[in-house]
């Protein structure tokens, strides 16, 4: 077993002395010969049963045979000759012979691709409506008081500033991308599940404040009112904070959307209420 004995180091006082045994090892078998062993397989297919061979196959043919490998390394048959009989029908073993196997089927790899470029800043009201900022920092002080202002405006009570998150995609470089918009959404996606998970948020909207092509691609919008396909969510686009804080057009052109918001919003506390 692998076991050695155990000697004490010291002998106590009035001990008996430690007994010594021998391990007695069991003799290893001698393996047969090479020959032997062939000799073995033969007897061992000669005395196989024998099963009655179909009526046209009938006849020495049909008697089982040793392996050829081992009639050949005993000088029965020699290396070249071929056997007198084949397990497979005529046709089919030349047939799969020159078809590739799977395992050395050539697979083209697919093409490398660019993966979407975007970073977004997301924050969520009460817990209900997503704001997206596509741009790559949080708001300022000034923007910030505006996107307030413009949300109590609405009827959206905002106690305290609202805390944005940067989600950047690519999360990482040099990464193998094989569908770039699908695994955009999937990462985006993924992104929202967490942090609604940890902050206990139930999304209803989404209201995106400035234009960004790889961002309106990838959710699918249009600007103004709509439908947040890959949220399954509805959502409205619009000027961007920088936009909004240097335009009084853009201001202008907000006013009918605050309202729509204000009727949003108070709808769902109505139902609350209930």
């Amino acid at each position: 077993m692998g076991l050695t004995a155990w000697v004490a180091r010291y002998q106590l006082p009035n001990a008996r002395p430690t007994e010594a045994c021998e391990w007695t090892l069991p003799e290893r078998a001698v393996p047969a010969p090479p020959a032997e062993r062939l000799h073995a397989l033969l007897d061992e297919a000669e005395a196989a049963p024998r099963q009655a061979p179909p009526a046209s196959t009938a006849g020495e043919s049909a008697r089982p045979r040793p392996p050829r490998r081992a009639r050949q390394l005993l000088g029965i048959e020699p290396e070249g000759e071929t056997p007198e009989t084949d397990t497979a029908p005529l046709g089919v073993k030349t047939a799969n012979a020159d078809a590739p196997s799977p395992e050395t089927t050539p697979t083209m790899p697919r093409q490398a691709q660019e993966p979407l470029r975007f970073t977004l800043q997301l924050a969520c009201l009460a817990g209900r409506w997503l704001v997206f900022l596509p741009q790559p920092s949080a708001p300022d002080a000034a923007q910030s008081e505006l996107l307030s202002n413009a949300l109590k405006a609405a009827g959206i009570d905002v106690p305290v500033p609202l805390v944005f998150e940067t989600f950047r995609w690519p999360p990482m470089e040099n990464l193998p991308v094989e569908a770039p918009l699908e695994e955009a959404r999937e990462g985006l996606a993924a992104f929202i599940d967490g942090s609604t998970q940890r902050r206990g948020w139930s999304p209803e909207r989404v209201l995106i404040f400035g234009r960004d092509e790889t961002l309106m691609r990838l959710l699918e919008t249009s600007e103004g009112e709509g439908r947040v396909e890959p949220l399954g969510l509805p959502g409205w686009q619009g000027p961007g904070l920088d936009e909004l804080e240097q335009s009084a057009a853009a201001k202008r052109s907000l006013w009918p959307t605050l309202l729509a918001w204000r009727q949003a919003w108070s709808v769902k506390d109505a139902e609350a209420d209930d």
